[in-house]
């Protein structure tokens, strides 16, 4: 672990420094006013732990199986689009260290590296979250390609049913269709190690989605063409059929409330993500560890609870397990690693995640995650 960077918010304003202001808004942003953004930190940060000093203890494991498959450790990489606008094959870079590290990565499908890419780099070991598309055939094609890569577990994206108000993607042009201003070209001048490592890996695409965009469209066309494919909500109706399709597992991300778990459970999901798209789609909803604390009462024990949004450190990880969930997934902490030591950022962010949770868990004297629960204070 390099020392010089031995927290996330080390590594953030390692990569604000690294990189244009437009993309680091867009990693870094949420929506609206970003009340729900750094609730999901905040409320995490309230919650306290107790520890038990006295008791006989063996050491700690971080172990965790999930859909029978052991992880090295209780989270994994979440779903981030256009990854490769916020540094150049960062989307490589994460799959290489979720292989290494043994633990889960999820794909998204707008982000900038294709499925048959990141499976040769994962060796089919990957989770694939889909937008579902407006047309059931190009849903179907996507189906198809992700089992041929040989992902095992599908992840259905249920918490954008519009485009988030984003006011600073807004201003630096990275709404639908999107557009470059001269303020972003002279941000791209002011930080030439982005701007040669964009040069070399060449315009950052839609990878997964390139066999079936019309080739030559501008930028404005080509943002209309992504907000026409990816409209519309995910219903019951969309649901059941991706599940009579789908053999392997089936995961629902952006559950927030008891209704929508009951009704993903019906229809034959495995686990839920509680999740709120990282404060940028609704800038009054609830916490995702207060809707994990409510949902983990409910549905502990009757299928997989993971939890994701304002992790970022392993005492955040820890919380998010005593406060109910089996799992967690980190979206922007493992891209800010990426962003501000390029290659061996990844690499950076799971190994101060896994020493911090490690302390945490001999500080409070719990061998195993499943005993996070008991210390809640």
């Amino acid at each position: 672990m390099n020392p010089r960077y031995p927290s996330i918010e080390l590594l953030a304003e390692r990569a604000r420094q690294r990189m244009p202001g437009f993309a680091y808004d867009y990693l870094a942003g949420g929506c609206m006013a970003e009340v729900n953004l750094h609730k999901n930190t905040s409320d995490i940060r309230a919650v306290e732990l107790r520890p038990a000093y006295l008791r006989d203890y063996r050491g700690a494991s971080m172990k965790t199986t999930l859909f029978g498959r052991e992880y090295s450790a209780p989270f994994g990489i979440a779903p981030v689009g256009l990854q490769g606008l916020m540094w150049p094959k960062s989307c490589e870079i994460l799959a290489r260290t979720a292989r290494t590290h043994n633990l889960p990565f999820i794909l998204s499908t707008v982000t900038t590296a294709s499925l048959e890419t990141i499976s040769e780099i994962t060796e089919g070991d990957f989770w694939f979250q889909l937008y579902h598309p407006a047309e059931d055939s190009l849903r179907d094609k996507l189906l198809v390609r992700a089992a041929e890569a040989g992902c095992k577990t599908l992840v259905l994206l249920a918490d954008t049913p519009t485009f988030g108000y984003r006011p600073k993607e807004i201003r630096n042009g990275l709404s639908v269709p999107p557009k470059m201003s001269l303020r972003n070209i002279y941000q791209m001048c002011t930080r030439p190690e982005w701007s040669f490592s964009q040069l070399f890996a060449g315009i950052p695409q839609f990878a997964t989605l390139k066999p079936y965009i019309p080739p030559g469209l501008s930028m404005k066309h080509l943002g209309l063409f992504m907000n026409k494919t990816f409209s519309g909500r995910l219903t019951a109706t969309r649901i059941r059929a991706i599940r009579d399709q789908w053999k392997g597992n089936l995961v629902i991300k952006g559950i927030v409330n008891a209704e929508d778990a009951e009704l993903a459970l019906s229809l034959g999901a495995d686990g839920f993500i509680v999740s709120n798209h990282g404060g940028r789609q609704l800038d009054q909803g609830q916490s995702t560890v207060k809707s994990t604390a409510e949902l983990a009462k409910k549905f502990k024990g009757r299928t997989k609870i993971m939890m994701d949004g304002g992790i970022r450190s392993g005492s955040d990880i820890a919380v998010a397990l005593a406060s109910g969930a089996e799992f967690t997934f980190l979206g922007r902490a493992p891209m800010y690693g990426v962003c501000a030591m390029g290659s061996q950022g990844g690499d950076q962010v799971v190994e101060i995640l896994q020493k911090q949770l490690q302390q945490v868990m001999e500080q409070l004297g719990c061998e195993v995650l499943a005993d996070l629960p008991r210390h809640l204070a």
